[in-house]
């Protein structure tokens, strides 16, 4: 009896610890785990949920006047996200162009997960992404990508020029893009041409250009040829004008090279494809300055509405098309100049290759490897963009270096304020008056011109001094100037940090006059890939947008293994 007694006893003792323990469970499961159960939790980790199969979790969309309608989503913190899609086409299709299938959403709740995006960049934070599950009859899932939850990346020291291609070359052999989620031939033309460049010779064609200014131009000759080989680009057909598929507004004035982008690739019959199964590529074709001119309230200080926008665009897109969730929109890119397009695009679009005018390594998710630097180009006649192009030899540039401009950031000030009327050798200015020597002028007549960052890191006098043969000197921390991952800009520009501008005559005066002439030499040399024409011509800065987004592609693929 005493024995019954005693196992009694500690039978009960087990079993309030078990309940102890299961209590501890519970508690740890409800403040913990993201997927709502602790067995499920730990068997998913890293991966989201198939949404149940059963036919009552399944809801499917109502179409209505072009709009997708359905019930609010929620995410594990009970936060409902909105998959509705902006009335964007007039002639919508039920039906995906390519497998002819009608998207259903699925309203379960426990098939919305939040799954931790893990990056290799040590450029990119982690952050939470928010996905929902789109089924299809075939029961495939597909992730729409929807809200990611960004937060601010600690400012840090000036990244430099060798820095940048150190993190160039580091994000190519640890970053890749999104491993496609079925195989298709273009992985394969991709995985030969990205072998091909790789193993580029030394180039012993007969050519005019400069070795120097290139990082490395047996590859970039092979990349290039490549491309003209192979690429074919597919541009939705979706999306309203202005802000989509309408280049005429940003044909002249600093945006002007999204616009050309756009009208030179929408009239190519060469790299444009209607059958998106052959696309290496997808163009989203919006214009970053038209989304701000029809949806920013002035006054308001508040981008919500673009970037909702543009969210909403690529939810329908996803939803409509196999192509996004096969890649996670690794192989679609978007070109775009406004100052704010990186912080618009930066979550629905941070998964696309952006060619972005704002590109700050330091504090604006430019990443390196994968983004695009595009050149912020002043085209003032869209007739005739070459109007006024060239400039005076060396040997008649008396003016050491030049600047003029509005008082734009906390920079130019510092610059006017050490060099303005202080030396007759530096033409430093603010805005120049009508009576003085026109700003063309002046960049035809300088040595050196300099280029101050404004508000944000670029400036259309990077390619003003290119287009007028005068060396840029480059003022603006952590700036990835245009084609960097191609051109060597050291051999034909100057950089001067933001905190030399007190030193900046003798900087300049440090260069060799015979040093001046080769770097002035490359400027009109390199000047061929930062000209616009009414009509593309090969190596032209159309063509060099392109190869960069290309370029980028190639070295980006992964594929299934």
């Amino acid at each position: 009896m005493a024995h019954e007694i005693q196992y009694m006893f500690k039978s009960k003792r087990f079993v309030w610890i078990m309940a102890a323990v299961f209590g501890v469970v519970i508690m740890f499961q409800y403040f913990e785990f993201p997927y709502g159960g602790v067995v499920s939790s730990l068997l998913t980790a890293g991966s989201p949920q198939p949404p149940s199969s059963s036919p009552a979790s399944l809801t499917p969309p109502t179409m209505m006047a072009n709009t997708i309608v359905s019930a609010p989503l929620k995410t594990s913190l009970n936060k409902p996200i909105n998959v509705s899609a902006p009335n964007l086409d007039h002639n919508f299709k039920e039906q995906s162009e390519v497998s002819g299938q009608k998207p259903f959403v699925s309203a379960d709740n426990s098939s919305t997960k939040v799954i931790p995006t893990v990056r290799k960049s040590h450029m990119r934070p982690l952050r939470d992404t928010v996905t929902i599950p789109v089924m299809h009859d075939n029961s495939l899932t597909k992730m729409i990508p929807t809200v990611r939850k960004s937060h601010m990346r600690p400012l840090r020291d000036t990244v430099t020029i060798p820095m940048m291609h150190n993190i160039l070359l580091h994000n190519r052999a640890s970053v890749h893009s999104m491993k496609p989620r079925w195989s298709s031939m273009v992985d394969q033309e991709l995985l030969y041409a990205k072998s091909q460049i790789e193993n580029a010779g030394v180039n012993d064609m007969i050519t005019n250009d400069d070795p120097s200014i290139y990082r490395n131009i047996s590859r970039f000759k092979s990349s290039y040829k490549l491309m003209e080989k192979t690429l074919k680009v597919y541009i939705y057909k979706e999306g309203e004008k202005p802000i989509f598929h309408q280049p005429e507004p940003v044909l002249s004035g600093i945006y002007a090279s999204e616009g050309w982008f756009m009208r030179n690739i929408q009239e190519s019959r060469h790299f444009v494809t209607k059958n998106p199964k052959k696309a290496h590529l997808f163009y989203i074709p919006f214009s970053s300055r038209i989304l701000e001119l029809n949806l920013y309230v002035p006054g308001s200080h508040s981008k919500r509405k673009l970037v909702q926008y543009l969210k909403n665009y690529i939810d329908m897109i996803a939803g409509r098309y196999n192509f996004w969730n096969r890649t996670g929109g690794s192989d679609h890119f978007v070109v775009a100049c406004h100052d704010w397009a990186t912080y618009e695009t930066r979550k629905s679009m941070d998964s696309c290759i952006r060619a972005l005018c704002n590109s700050d390594v330091n504090k604006e998710y430019f990443e390196l490897g994968k983004d695009v630097s595009l050149p912020e180009t002043l085209v003032r006649s869209s007739k005739n963009p070459l109007r006024e192009l060239g400039g005076k030899p060396p040997s008649q540039r008396s003016v050491l270096a030049f600047f003029a401009g509005r008082m734009h950031g906390n920079l130019r000030p510092i610059l006017l304020k050490h060099w303005e009327n202080k030396d007759p050798d530096m033409k430093i200015f603010g805005k120049l008056q009508k009576n003085n020597t026109s700003y063309v002028e002046y960049m035809k007549s300088s040595k050196y011109c300099i280029c101050a960052k404004g508000y944000e890191v670029n400036s259309p006098r990077v390619v003003e001094a290119i287009f007028h043969e005068c060396v840029p000197v480059i003022i603006s921390d952590n700036f990835v100037p245009p084609f960097f991952e191609i051109l060597n800009w050291e051999s034909f520009s100057v950089f001067v940090q933001e905190k030399d501008i007190p030193n900046l005559k003798n900087i300049l005066l440090a260069i060799s006059y015979k040093r001046y002439r080769v770097m002035q030499a490359r400027v009109k040399k390199v000047q061929k890939h930062f000209l616009w024409h009414v009509k593309p011509v090969k190596y032209d800065v159309f063509h060099m947008i392109l190869h960069s987004i290309w370029y980028n592609r190639v070295f980006r693929v992964n594929p299934i293994i």
